[in-house]
């Protein structure tokens, strides 16, 4: 039978549960056997992780033909304004070719959101601010690489939602069934 967990990644965890050294894996936070990430989220990132042991169910989440959507918030170092987040709506050229449209919007830091630890570094004479964005493709650091080309650096990144899943109340570093 094919089921889904929805995961909170913290900061600093590979998407894998094979271990690395002193870095923390997916096996010290989800003791069930058979399940694996649909798709990942590098080290640095935060947020919804969906795992799932069925294949197909992995495949619809991951690949980026069937186009699902992932949300993230994400805190950029600056003050980007409607023209800069209109250049991340229509796309950006990136080393590995151009991003599709994504959807972009101005927020204010997310209610309930955890520290991250460690904490994001502050400085008092560059102001930061939250974005959401929407992608539906997946390539390796994407959404980081988007708003640096745009001249915005990604000082964190946390997914709030992959296709119908949302993060929801789950703590950092919790996990539950769908």
């Amino acid at each position: 039978m094919s089921k889904v967990i929805l995961f909170n990644k913290p900061f600093g965890v590979l998407s894998q549960f094979t271990s690395q050294g002193a870095v923390a894996v997916l096996a010290q936070f989800i003791d069930q056997p058979g399940f694996y990430p649909a798709g990942r989220l590098d080290k640095d990132s935060e947020g919804l992780l969906v795992l799932t042991n069925d294949g197909p169910t992995q495949a619809r989440i991951s690949d980026p033909k069937h186009k699902m959507s992932k949300s993230y918030w994400v805190q950029v170092e600056g003050d980007p304004g409607e023209a800069d987040l209109d250049r991340l709506r229509r796309g950006v050229v990136l080393k590995d070719g151009a991003t599709k449209p994504a959807e972009v919007m101005r927020i204010e830091e997310p209610n309930g959101l955890w520290p991250r630890t460690p904490p994001v570094r502050f400085r008092k004479s560059v102001p930061d601010c939250w974005l959401q964005i929407t992608i539906r493709e997946g390539r390796n650091r994407q959404v980081r690489r988007m708003t640096a080309a745009v001249g915005f650096p990604t000082l964190r990144l946390v997914r709030h939602k992959v296709g119908d899943w949302s993060i929801g109340e789950l703590a950092s570093g919790e996990w539950r069934f769908a």
